[in-house]
């Protein structure tokens, strides 16, 4: 019978499949989600599966179930077996290129054996494509413009998204290889808001195998480079993927776990008589059995070193004297903070995310829909406001977590925050934030910020620089000017755990903390499933250097009002 990674594997395919044939997304997204479940659960899963309770494990319904239990008991899936019968070798990697319907997929197999895009582009460079039905020169110039950008395009993806690559690769190789210890390492690891190459590490056993299996990944579009100990793809996504198969697992995770760091390590080790490589610790008589990165750490006479901190700023002499224990960790978080509602632009009520933010263990969670001026974004007036704070009463009684009742208050083009006083004093939290008129010059946008943020109600500077990771630049402001003339202030900062913000960037958020500023991690949730935006802002604070104590939200509710009141 089929092991969980020989079943996830089934539902991988299934689910990438589903997605080229045009499916409903949500179908097809459902498999893949499925895929990692069953990966990481330590159930066992026949007995699941005999005791009818395969749903049990979080992401699987009862179709899912249906389709795992098919797998286990016969080996084999129906509908896989039926979509590999529909659809031609080479559909997941053809179906990437945008506008290539799945007909045409089949014209392009059947009638000239493309099932990869290399081949295609040939074909099209030859001029072949125009002969098929359906096809014109004009639509294959289009295609073939399309495969140079596919080729040429920045290849950055948000960590978001190298997150779930990196879910799909290291499940799909677990499930190929059996037994074989696979971690994700270099950008990934250190939470960095965008990546260029994904890297992958695996233990020295099959390596042959491993490679083999890793570029037959389905996304695998081409493969750069390979050696008996090491590969580099391309995804039909652009994205880079490199796989080193490690002779030691900590030192290969330390070497590509940030390189300039790594160096500052080996000078370190070379001045204490060690030589220091990805592949061996040693000194000049014998070589030192590495079972965690830690104990590359101890002999140096260093604290371990957070993958977020390597950098090669300060944190390796930090760690002659400091653990990093008190590094802010998810755990120390005591309230959700910055959650939408559909009183603004939220997804989901008051009452749904006081429960979800309950559920998650949280004990308080601020409501901060937005302000009148972001009408587009549904912006409480003063009557709609007194609605709202009606509402966040009634679910009071039925839930346990503190409500608090906040807004995400615009930081107007004169710097004048989108309340009365009379109004914003009666709020527990107020997030000040910029939302509007992003192209002002450095020296209107500082003036803005300086009078918006001096207010002496206290206030949350809402994701402080208004970027957007790969779409959106920071806002034009000298920013250790603007922290230096706020200083003293009434203020806090927060560190946005959007993954498509991930705002205030670590760089300034080290700057604001030598200047005593304290911060909030937030999530800033427009449904329940955004709450899961949190170890995001974790991360970003990490990398930061930020502590337990500079965050506001590991304080207990009480603590926490009484630090956010506007007064």
């Amino acid at each position: 019978m089929p092991d969980k990674f020989e079943i996830a594997n089934y539902l991988r395919e299934t689910g990438l499949l589903l997605n080229a044939k045009g499916e409903n997304p949500y179908k097809a997204r459902a498999y893949l989600k499925g895929a990692r479940a069953i990966e990481a659960s330590q159930a066992d899963i026949g007995k699941l599966i005999r005791e009818n309770t395969l749903t049990s494990i979080p992401g699987i319904g009862q179709s899912l179930a249906k389709t795992i239990e098919e797998i286990y008991r016969s080996g084999e899936s129906r509908l896989l077996h039926n979509l590999k019968e529909e659809m031609p070798e080479g559909t997941i990697e053809l179906s990437t290129i945008p506008g290539l319907t799945l007909e045409r997929i089949k014209s392009l197999s059947q009638s000239l054996g493309i099932n990869t895009i290399q081949q295609l582009e040939k074909a099209l460079e030859q001029g072949l494509v125009r002969e098929l039905p359906g096809f014109t020169a004009r639509s294959e110039r289009a295609l073939l413009s399309k495969i140079q950008r596919i080729k040429t395009r920045a290849s950055a993806i948000l960590l978001v998204d190298a997150l779930e690559v990196t879910d799909e690769l290291t499940g799909y190789l677990r499930s190929s290889v059996r037994g074989i210890n696979v971690e994700v390492t270099g950008d990934v690891r250190r939470w960095y808001e965008s990546v260029e190459v994904v890297q992958l590490a695996a233990e020295l056993r099959n390596p042959a195998k491993v490679l083999d299996a890793f570029q037959k990944f389905p996304m695998v579009i081409e493969v750069q480079d390979t050696s008996s100990n090491f590969a580099r793809v391309r995804l039909a996504n652009g994205l880079i993927v490199e796989l080193h198969i490690a002779e030691s697992m900590p030192l290969k995770l330390l070497q590509t776990t940030g390189s300039a760091h790594f160096e500052h390590l080996q000078k370190i080790a070379k001045k204490k008589g060690f030589t220091l490589t990805g592949e061996k610790f040693k000194t000049a008589s014998r070589t030192i059995t590495v079972e965690s990165e830690a104990d590359v750490y101890r002999a140096l006479g260093l604290s371990f070193v957070p993958p977020e901190l390597r950098e090669d700023d300060g944190e390796i002499e930090n760690a002659m004297h400091d653990d990093f224990r008190d590094l802010l960790e998810i755990g120390d978080i005591q309230g959700m903070t910055h959650c939408h509602s559909t009183y603004s632009d939220g997804r989901h009520s008051i009452e749904k995310m006081a429960k979800a933010a309950e559920k998650m263990g949280m004990k308080y969670i601020t409501i901060t829909d937005h302000s009148p001026t972001a009408h587009y974004a549904g912006g409480l007036t003063v009557d709609r406001l007194k609605e709202q704070w009606e509402e966040i009463e009634r679910v009071q009684e039925k839930v346990k977590i503190k409500i608090l009742k906040g807004t995400e208050c615009d930081i107007l083009a004169d710097g004048a925050l989108d309340y009365p006083d009379e109004i914003l004093e009666k709020f527990d939290i107020i997030i000040a934030s910029i939302h509007s008129r992003y192209r002002q010059d450095e020296t209107r946008m500082t003036k803005r910020l300086l009078a918006g943020l001096r207010n002496p109600l206290f206030k949350v500077w809402g994701h402080p620089l208004g970027r957007l990771v790969l779409r959106r630049d920071p806002i034009p402001l000298d920013v250790e000017k603007l922290l230096d003339a706020v200083q003293g202030a009434p203020l806090a900062i927060e560190i946005n755990g959007d993954p498509y913000r991930l705002d205030l960037a670590p760089q300034w958020a080290k700057l604001a903390k030598e200047r005593g500023f304290s911060f909030i991690i937030s999530t800033d949730a427009h449904a329940t499933s955004d709450l899961q935006n949190l170890p995001f802002g974790i991360h970003q604070a990490r990398r930061a250097g930020l502590k337990k104590a500079d965050v506001l939200n590991t304080r207990n509710v009480t603590a926490f009002k009484k630090a956010v009141r506007p007064a």
